[in-house]
């Protein structure tokens, strides 16, 4: 499940063509689902468990953390789950943080 506001649900080609765009994208699966079923090409993994705190970081230390740089609250950014579910609390997360 994929979830981006503007667009709630994206197929696998529109990642695709986002990605393109330099969108950022951020799974938010455990790490044992990522050992389990693998991880998404040039996806960051950060557990939804996680996600408040890390969205809230020094950027200095999310890039440490994370090996990428932290998005700005304007930056384009999708998050990705299993079902959907996940992907769209971590929406509601970001969007209540500022981020567009």
């Amino acid at each position: 499940g994929l979830c981006a506001a503007r667009e709630p649900n994206l197929s696998y080609q529109e990642l695709k063509d986002l990605k393109k765009a330099n969108v950022l994208h951020i799974d938010v699966r455990e790490r044992w689902e990522i050992d389990r079923f693998g991880k998404i090409p040039e996806s960051i993994n950060i557990p939804l468990s996680e996600l408040m705190e890390a969205l809230q970081m020094d950027p200095t230390d999310f890039k440490q953390h994370y090996n990428q740089k932290m998005p700005s609250k304007s930056d384009p950014v999708v998050f990705s789950c299993l079902a959907g579910t996940r992907s769209k609390q971590a929406l509601g997360f970001a969007m209540s943080l500022g981020f567009s």
